[in-house]
Protein backbone atom coordinates (compact mmCIF):
# COMPACT_ATOMS: atom_id res chain seq x y z
CA UNK A 1 0.00 0.00 0.00
CA UNK A 2 1.25 3.48 -0.88
CA UNK A 3 0.05 6.96 0.11
CA UNK A 4 0.15 9.64 -2.57
CA UNK A 5 -1.78 12.53 -4.12
CA UNK A 6 -3.26 11.83 -7.56
CA UNK A 7 -5.97 13.39 -9.73
CA UNK A 8 -6.41 16.19 -7.19
CA UNK A 9 -7.10 13.94 -4.19
CA UNK A 10 -5.24 12.21 -1.36
CA UNK A 11 -5.00 8.60 -2.48
CA UNK A 12 -3.97 5.13 -1.39
CA UNK A 13 -2.55 2.75 -4.03
CA UNK A 14 -3.14 -0.96 -3.37
CA UNK A 15 -1.53 -3.76 -5.36
CA UNK A 16 -1.85 -6.95 -3.25
CA UNK A 17 -4.52 -9.29 -4.70
CA UNK A 18 -6.34 -9.95 -1.43
CA UNK A 19 -6.51 -6.23 -0.62
CA UNK A 20 -7.61 -5.40 -4.15
CA UNK A 21 -10.38 -7.99 -3.98
CA UNK A 22 -11.65 -6.54 -0.69
CA UNK A 23 -11.68 -2.98 -2.02
CA UNK A 24 -13.50 -3.93 -5.23
CA UNK A 25 -15.98 -6.31 -3.60
CA UNK A 26 -16.88 -4.28 -0.49
CA UNK A 27 -19.66 -1.97 -1.68
CA UNK A 28 -20.53 -1.05 1.91
CA UNK A 29 -17.21 0.63 2.69
CA UNK A 30 -16.02 1.63 -0.77
CA UNK A 31 -17.82 3.51 -3.53
CA UNK A 32 -16.69 4.68 -6.94
CA UNK A 33 -13.86 7.20 -6.86
CA UNK A 34 -13.28 8.31 -10.43
CA UNK A 35 -11.57 11.66 -11.06
CA UNK A 36 -13.87 14.66 -11.33
CA UNK A 37 -13.00 15.00 -15.02
CA UNK A 38 -14.16 11.42 -15.74
CA UNK A 39 -17.47 11.86 -13.92
CA UNK A 40 -18.26 15.17 -15.62
CA UNK A 41 -17.36 13.92 -19.08
CA UNK A 42 -19.26 10.61 -18.90
CA UNK A 43 -22.30 12.17 -17.24
CA UNK A 44 -24.38 11.85 -14.08
CA UNK A 45 -26.12 8.69 -15.31
CA UNK A 46 -23.10 6.74 -16.54
CA UNK A 47 -21.76 3.73 -14.61
CA UNK A 48 -18.86 5.96 -13.48
CA UNK A 49 -21.14 8.14 -11.37
CA UNK A 50 -24.35 6.43 -10.26
CA UNK A 51 -24.82 4.82 -6.80
CA UNK A 52 -24.95 1.03 -6.37
CA UNK A 53 -28.75 0.76 -6.32
CA UNK A 54 -29.10 2.63 -9.61
CA UNK A 55 -26.15 0.74 -11.10
CA UNK A 56 -27.78 -2.62 -10.31
CA UNK A 57 -31.02 -1.51 -11.99
CA UNK A 58 -29.33 -0.25 -15.17
CA UNK A 59 -26.93 -3.19 -15.35
CA UNK A 60 -29.79 -5.67 -15.03
CA UNK A 61 -31.64 -3.94 -17.86
CA UNK A 62 -28.67 -3.65 -20.24
CA UNK A 63 -26.48 -6.75 -19.71
CA UNK A 64 -28.43 -9.30 -21.79
CA UNK A 65 -28.66 -7.12 -24.94
CA UNK A 66 -24.87 -6.64 -24.85
CA UNK A 67 -23.42 -9.90 -23.54
CA UNK A 68 -26.24 -12.42 -23.86
CA UNK A 69 -25.72 -15.54 -26.03
CA UNK A 70 -28.28 -14.39 -28.60
CA UNK A 71 -26.80 -10.89 -28.78
CA UNK A 72 -23.21 -12.09 -29.21
CA UNK A 73 -24.27 -14.54 -31.95
CA UNK A 74 -26.07 -11.73 -33.74
CA UNK A 75 -22.97 -9.48 -33.77
CA UNK A 76 -20.54 -12.02 -35.27
CA UNK A 77 -21.50 -11.56 -38.93
CA UNK A 78 -21.21 -7.79 -38.85
CA UNK A 79 -17.89 -7.86 -36.98
CA UNK A 80 -16.54 -10.36 -39.56
CA UNK A 81 -17.55 -8.10 -42.43
CA UNK A 82 -15.76 -5.09 -40.95
CA UNK A 83 -12.65 -7.16 -40.09
CA UNK A 84 -12.33 -8.63 -43.59
CA UNK A 85 -12.86 -5.27 -45.31
CA UNK A 86 -10.50 -3.43 -42.96
CA UNK A 87 -7.65 -5.92 -43.34
CA UNK A 88 -8.04 -5.95 -47.11
CA UNK A 89 -7.92 -2.14 -47.20
CA UNK A 90 -4.86 -1.90 -44.93
CA UNK A 91 -2.91 -4.49 -46.92
CA UNK A 92 -3.58 -2.61 -50.16
CA UNK A 93 -1.95 0.59 -48.89
CA UNK A 94 1.51 1.29 -50.28
CA UNK A 95 2.60 3.43 -47.34
CA UNK A 96 2.81 2.22 -43.72
CA UNK A 97 -0.26 2.82 -41.58
CA UNK A 98 -0.64 3.80 -37.94
CA UNK A 99 -2.10 0.47 -36.92
CA UNK A 100 -3.58 1.73 -33.65
CA UNK A 101 -5.54 4.50 -35.37
CA UNK A 102 -6.84 2.05 -37.98
CA UNK A 103 -7.88 -0.36 -35.22
CA UNK A 104 -9.67 2.49 -33.44
CA UNK A 105 -11.68 3.12 -36.60
CA UNK A 106 -12.45 -0.60 -36.92
CA UNK A 107 -13.62 -0.99 -33.30
CA UNK A 108 -15.58 2.26 -33.52
CA UNK A 109 -17.46 0.99 -36.58
CA UNK A 110 -18.36 -2.15 -34.69
CA UNK A 111 -19.57 -0.44 -31.53
CA UNK A 112 -21.53 2.29 -33.32
CA UNK A 113 -23.31 -0.32 -35.42
CA UNK A 114 -24.22 -2.35 -32.35
CA UNK A 115 -25.53 0.64 -30.41
CA UNK A 116 -26.85 2.99 -33.10
CA UNK A 117 -27.86 0.52 -35.81
CA UNK A 118 -28.85 2.00 -39.14
CA UNK A 119 -28.05 5.54 -37.92
CA UNK A 120 -24.37 4.69 -37.42
CA UNK A 121 -23.14 5.55 -40.94
CA UNK A 122 -24.71 9.01 -40.96
CA UNK A 123 -23.19 10.14 -37.64
CA UNK A 124 -19.98 8.08 -37.43
CA UNK A 125 -17.58 10.73 -38.77
CA UNK A 126 -18.73 13.54 -36.48
CA UNK A 127 -19.00 11.23 -33.46
CA UNK A 128 -15.59 9.58 -33.90
CA UNK A 129 -13.65 12.87 -34.03
CA UNK A 130 -15.30 14.14 -30.86
CA UNK A 131 -14.67 10.89 -29.04
CA UNK A 132 -10.94 11.33 -29.63
CA UNK A 133 -11.14 14.74 -27.90
CA UNK A 134 -13.30 13.30 -25.11
CA UNK A 135 -10.90 10.45 -24.39
CA UNK A 136 -7.85 12.68 -23.92
CA UNK A 137 -9.64 14.66 -21.23
CA UNK A 138 -10.98 11.69 -19.26
CA UNK A 139 -8.25 11.63 -16.62
CA UNK A 140 -6.99 15.18 -16.97
CA UNK A 141 -7.25 17.98 -14.43
CA UNK A 142 -10.82 19.32 -14.51
CA UNK A 143 -9.79 22.82 -15.57
CA UNK A 144 -12.33 24.36 -17.93
CA UNK A 145 -10.06 26.95 -19.53
CA UNK A 146 -9.06 27.09 -23.23
CA UNK A 147 -5.83 25.21 -23.83
CA UNK A 148 -6.55 22.47 -21.29
CA UNK A 149 -7.57 18.95 -22.35
CA UNK A 150 -10.66 19.06 -20.14
CA UNK A 151 -11.96 22.21 -21.85
CA UNK A 152 -11.75 20.58 -25.27
CA UNK A 153 -13.24 17.32 -23.95
CA UNK A 154 -16.19 19.12 -22.34
CA UNK A 155 -16.97 20.86 -25.64
CA UNK A 156 -16.82 17.45 -27.35
CA UNK A 157 -19.24 15.97 -24.77
CA UNK A 158 -21.76 18.76 -25.34
CA UNK A 159 -21.66 18.13 -29.09
CA UNK A 160 -21.98 14.35 -28.60
CA UNK A 161 -25.02 14.84 -26.35
CA UNK A 162 -26.58 17.01 -29.05
CA UNK A 163 -25.89 14.39 -31.76
CA UNK A 164 -27.25 11.50 -29.68
CA UNK A 165 -30.34 13.48 -28.67
CA UNK A 166 -30.96 14.02 -32.37
CA UNK A 167 -30.66 10.26 -32.97
CA UNK A 168 -33.22 9.60 -30.20
CA UNK A 169 -35.63 12.18 -31.62
CA UNK A 170 -35.24 10.67 -35.10
CA UNK A 171 -35.94 7.18 -33.75
CA UNK A 172 -39.24 8.31 -32.25
CA UNK A 173 -40.63 9.43 -35.60
CA UNK A 174 -39.38 6.38 -37.54
CA UNK A 175 -41.13 3.02 -37.91
CA UNK A 176 -41.25 1.63 -34.32
CA UNK A 177 -41.11 -1.94 -35.66
CA UNK A 178 -37.60 -1.48 -37.06
CA UNK A 179 -35.20 -2.46 -34.28
CA UNK A 180 -31.69 -2.08 -35.55
CA UNK A 181 -29.53 -1.13 -32.59
CA UNK A 182 -29.02 -1.18 -28.85
CA UNK A 183 -30.41 2.36 -28.72
CA UNK A 184 -33.85 1.01 -29.69
CA UNK A 185 -33.76 -1.51 -26.86
CA UNK A 186 -32.69 1.17 -24.38
CA UNK A 187 -35.67 3.27 -25.46
CA UNK A 188 -38.07 0.37 -24.85
CA UNK A 189 -36.85 -1.50 -21.78
CA UNK A 190 -38.74 -1.08 -18.51
CA UNK A 191 -37.82 -1.97 -14.96
CA UNK A 192 -39.98 -4.00 -12.57
CA UNK A 193 -42.05 -0.87 -11.86
CA UNK A 194 -42.76 -0.28 -15.54
CA UNK A 195 -40.43 2.72 -15.62
CA UNK A 196 -38.58 3.51 -18.85
CA UNK A 197 -35.13 5.07 -19.08
CA UNK A 198 -35.02 8.85 -19.46
CA UNK A 199 -33.22 10.45 -22.41
CA UNK A 200 -30.46 11.49 -20.00
CA UNK A 201 -30.08 7.85 -18.88
CA UNK A 202 -29.86 6.63 -22.46
CA UNK A 203 -27.44 9.31 -23.68
CA UNK A 204 -25.03 8.89 -20.75
CA UNK A 205 -25.11 5.10 -21.17
CA UNK A 206 -24.42 5.43 -24.90
CA UNK A 207 -21.58 7.89 -24.30
CA UNK A 208 -19.99 5.47 -21.83
CA UNK A 209 -20.45 2.31 -23.91
CA UNK A 210 -19.26 3.91 -27.15
CA UNK A 211 -16.11 5.20 -25.44
CA UNK A 212 -15.27 2.04 -23.50
CA UNK A 213 -16.32 -0.22 -26.36
CA UNK A 214 -13.76 0.93 -28.89
CA UNK A 215 -10.73 2.54 -27.26
CA UNK A 216 -9.65 -0.35 -25.01
CA UNK A 217 -10.43 -3.04 -27.60
CA UNK A 218 -8.29 -1.30 -30.22
CA UNK A 219 -5.30 -1.16 -27.87
CA UNK A 220 -5.65 -4.81 -26.81
CA UNK A 221 -5.88 -5.97 -30.45
CA UNK A 222 -2.74 -3.97 -31.33
CA UNK A 223 -0.73 -5.35 -28.40
CA UNK A 224 -1.87 -8.91 -29.15
CA UNK A 225 -0.52 -8.61 -32.71
CA UNK A 226 2.78 -7.14 -31.49
CA UNK A 227 3.28 -9.79 -28.80
CA UNK A 228 2.52 -12.56 -31.30
CA UNK A 229 4.93 -11.24 -33.92
CA UNK A 230 7.64 -10.79 -31.31
CA UNK A 231 7.23 -14.43 -30.27
CA UNK A 232 7.37 -16.64 -33.41
CA UNK A 233 6.65 -19.94 -31.61
CA UNK A 234 3.54 -18.52 -29.97
CA UNK A 235 2.48 -17.00 -33.31
CA UNK A 236 2.91 -20.40 -35.01
CA UNK A 237 0.79 -22.17 -32.39
CA UNK A 238 -1.97 -19.56 -32.50
CA UNK A 239 -2.03 -19.69 -36.31
CA UNK A 240 -2.24 -23.50 -36.33
CA UNK A 241 -5.26 -23.43 -34.05
CA UNK A 242 -7.09 -21.02 -36.37
CA UNK A 243 -6.23 -23.17 -39.39
CA UNK A 244 -7.68 -26.18 -37.60
CA UNK A 245 -10.91 -24.30 -36.88
CA UNK A 246 -11.13 -23.33 -40.55
CA UNK A 247 -10.45 -26.91 -41.60
CA UNK A 248 -13.21 -28.29 -39.37
CA UNK A 249 -15.82 -25.82 -40.56
CA UNK A 250 -18.82 -27.34 -42.31
CA UNK A 251 -19.06 -26.65 -46.07
CA UNK A 252 -22.45 -25.03 -45.52
CA UNK A 253 -21.02 -22.57 -42.97
CA UNK A 254 -19.77 -19.35 -44.53
CA UNK A 255 -18.23 -17.74 -41.45
CA UNK A 256 -17.53 -18.04 -37.76
CA UNK A 257 -20.10 -18.87 -35.14
CA UNK A 258 -20.08 -18.74 -31.35
CA UNK A 259 -19.14 -22.43 -31.14
CA UNK A 260 -15.99 -21.80 -33.26
CA UNK A 261 -14.95 -18.91 -31.06
CA UNK A 262 -15.44 -20.92 -27.88
CA UNK A 263 -13.12 -23.56 -29.33
CA UNK A 264 -10.28 -21.04 -29.76
CA UNK A 265 -8.73 -22.26 -26.51
CA UNK A 266 -5.18 -21.15 -27.20
CA UNK A 267 -6.23 -17.81 -28.66
CA UNK A 268 -8.17 -17.04 -25.48
CA UNK A 269 -4.96 -17.63 -23.52
CA UNK A 270 -3.17 -15.24 -25.90
CA UNK A 271 -5.85 -12.61 -25.25
CA UNK A 272 -5.74 -13.11 -21.47
CA UNK A 273 -1.96 -12.84 -21.48
CA UNK A 274 -2.22 -9.66 -23.57
CA UNK A 275 -4.71 -8.22 -21.08
CA UNK A 276 -2.28 -9.04 -18.26
CA UNK A 277 0.92 -7.90 -19.95
CA UNK A 278 -0.39 -4.69 -21.52
CA UNK A 279 -2.72 -3.76 -18.62
CA UNK A 280 -4.60 -1.30 -20.80
CA UNK A 281 -6.77 -0.31 -17.82
CA UNK A 282 -4.04 0.70 -15.38
CA UNK A 283 -6.23 1.01 -12.27
CA UNK A 284 -9.73 0.86 -10.79
CA UNK A 285 -10.95 3.91 -8.87
CA UNK A 286 -12.68 3.64 -5.49
CA UNK A 287 -13.31 5.98 -2.55
CA UNK A 288 -13.63 5.17 1.15
CA UNK A 289 -17.22 5.86 2.32
CA UNK A 290 -16.15 5.58 5.95
CA UNK A 291 -12.88 5.28 7.84
CA UNK A 292 -11.59 1.84 6.83
CA UNK A 293 -8.89 -0.23 8.51
CA UNK A 294 -7.01 -2.55 6.12
CA UNK A 295 -4.00 -4.58 7.21
CA UNK A 296 -3.50 -2.29 10.21
CA UNK A 297 -3.62 0.91 8.13
CA UNK A 298 -6.42 3.47 8.45
CA UNK A 299 -7.83 4.83 5.19
CA UNK A 300 -9.72 8.04 6.08
CA UNK A 301 -13.25 8.61 4.79
CA UNK A 302 -13.20 10.45 1.45
CA UNK A 303 -9.73 9.29 0.41
CA UNK A 304 -9.38 7.70 -3.01
CA UNK A 305 -8.25 4.07 -3.23
CA UNK A 306 -6.61 3.11 -6.52
CA UNK A 307 -6.49 -0.62 -7.24
CA UNK A 308 -3.29 -0.70 -9.33
CA UNK A 309 -3.99 -3.35 -11.99
CA UNK A 310 -0.62 -2.91 -13.67
CA UNK A 311 1.23 -3.47 -10.39
CA UNK A 312 -0.68 -6.70 -9.71
CA UNK A 313 -0.31 -8.01 -13.26
CA UNK A 314 3.45 -7.45 -13.19
CA UNK A 315 4.09 -8.73 -9.65
CA UNK A 316 6.60 -11.64 -9.78
CA UNK A 317 5.03 -13.09 -6.61
CA UNK A 318 1.75 -13.41 -8.49
CA UNK A 319 3.02 -14.17 -12.02
CA UNK A 320 6.41 -15.75 -12.53
CA UNK A 321 8.55 -14.01 -15.18
CA UNK A 322 5.94 -11.25 -15.46
CA UNK A 323 7.73 -9.35 -18.25
CA UNK A 324 7.60 -12.37 -20.55
CA UNK A 325 4.63 -13.02 -22.81
CA UNK A 326 3.60 -16.57 -21.88
CA UNK A 327 0.09 -17.64 -22.88
CA UNK A 328 0.88 -21.12 -21.52
CA UNK A 329 0.77 -19.70 -18.00
CA UNK A 330 -3.03 -19.82 -18.34
CA UNK A 331 -3.09 -23.60 -18.87
CA UNK A 332 -5.33 -24.96 -16.10
CA UNK A 333 -4.65 -21.72 -14.24
CA UNK A 334 -7.26 -20.33 -11.88
CA UNK A 335 -6.19 -16.79 -10.94
CA UNK A 336 -6.22 -15.88 -7.27
CA UNK A 337 -9.09 -13.58 -6.37
CA UNK A 338 -7.99 -10.03 -7.10
CA UNK A 339 -4.97 -11.03 -9.21
CA UNK A 340 -6.43 -10.62 -12.73
CA UNK A 341 -8.39 -7.41 -13.17
CA UNK A 342 -8.49 -6.32 -16.84
CA UNK A 343 -12.25 -5.71 -16.57
CA UNK A 344 -12.38 -4.81 -12.87
CA UNK A 345 -14.13 -7.02 -10.32
CA UNK A 346 -17.08 -7.12 -7.96
CA UNK A 347 -20.47 -5.64 -8.81
CA UNK A 348 -18.87 -3.05 -11.09
CA UNK A 349 -17.09 -5.46 -13.43
CA UNK A 350 -17.12 -4.23 -17.05
CA UNK A 351 -20.48 -5.11 -18.66
CA UNK A 352 -18.93 -5.33 -22.15
CA UNK A 353 -16.16 -7.83 -21.34
CA UNK A 354 -17.59 -10.71 -23.42
CA UNK A 355 -18.30 -8.44 -26.39
CA UNK A 356 -14.74 -7.06 -26.29
CA UNK A 357 -13.18 -10.53 -26.26
CA UNK A 358 -15.50 -11.65 -29.07
CA UNK A 359 -14.45 -8.71 -31.25
CA UNK A 360 -10.73 -9.24 -30.58
CA UNK A 361 -11.03 -13.00 -31.23
CA UNK A 362 -12.67 -12.48 -34.62
CA UNK A 363 -10.06 -9.91 -35.61
CA UNK A 364 -7.14 -12.14 -34.61
CA UNK A 365 -8.71 -15.15 -36.36
CA UNK A 366 -8.66 -13.44 -39.77
CA UNK A 367 -5.35 -11.69 -39.17
CA UNK A 368 -3.54 -14.90 -38.22
CA UNK A 369 -4.95 -16.82 -41.20
CA UNK A 370 -4.20 -14.29 -43.91
CA UNK A 371 -1.86 -11.49 -42.84
CA UNK A 372 1.45 -10.60 -41.23
CA UNK A 373 2.85 -7.42 -39.75
CA UNK A 374 6.03 -5.50 -40.50
CA UNK A 375 6.57 -2.87 -37.82
CA UNK A 376 8.59 0.12 -39.03
CA UNK A 377 10.26 0.94 -35.70
CA UNK A 378 10.10 -2.18 -33.50
CA UNK A 379 11.12 -1.70 -29.90
CA UNK A 380 10.46 2.05 -29.97
CA UNK A 381 9.45 4.14 -26.96
CA UNK A 382 6.05 3.68 -25.31
CA UNK A 383 3.73 6.21 -23.65
CA UNK A 384 1.35 5.05 -20.92
CA UNK A 385 -1.35 7.69 -20.62
CA UNK A 386 -4.20 7.69 -21.26
CA UNK A 387 -3.53 4.11 -22.47
CA UNK A 388 -0.21 2.32 -23.24
CA UNK A 389 0.88 2.59 -26.89
CA UNK A 390 4.00 3.02 -29.03
CA UNK A 391 4.66 6.73 -29.60
CA UNK A 392 4.25 6.19 -33.36
CA UNK A 393 0.87 4.43 -32.85
CA UNK A 394 2.49 1.24 -34.19
CA UNK A 395 3.54 2.47 -37.62
CA UNK A 396 3.57 -0.69 -39.73
CA UNK A 397 2.74 -2.46 -42.96
CA UNK A 398 -0.01 -5.08 -43.00
CA UNK A 399 0.86 -7.61 -45.69
CA UNK A 400 -1.38 -10.28 -47.14
CA UNK A 401 0.06 -13.80 -47.11
CA UNK A 402 0.01 -15.16 -50.64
Amino acid sequence: MYKTYLFGSPSIIVSIPETCRKVLADDEQFGLGYPLSTKQLTGKKSFHSIPNSEHKRLRRLTTAPINGHEALSMYIGYIEEIVVNSLDEWSSMKEPIELLNELRQFTFKVITHIFLGFTAESVMGSVEKRYADLNYGMKSAAINIPGFAFYKALKARKMLVKILQGVLDERRVNDPNVKRGMIDLLMEIKDENGQKLSDEDIIDLLLMFLLAGHESSAHVAMWAILYLHNNPEILKKAKEEQEEILKNRQITEKGLNLKDIREMYYLQKVIDETLRRASVSFCNFREAKVDVNINGYLIPKGWKVLVWNRGIHMDPQVYSNPKEFLPQRWENHQPRAGSFLPFGAGSRICPGADLAKLEISIFLHYFLLNYELEQIKPGGPIVYLPLPRPVDNCLAKVMKIE
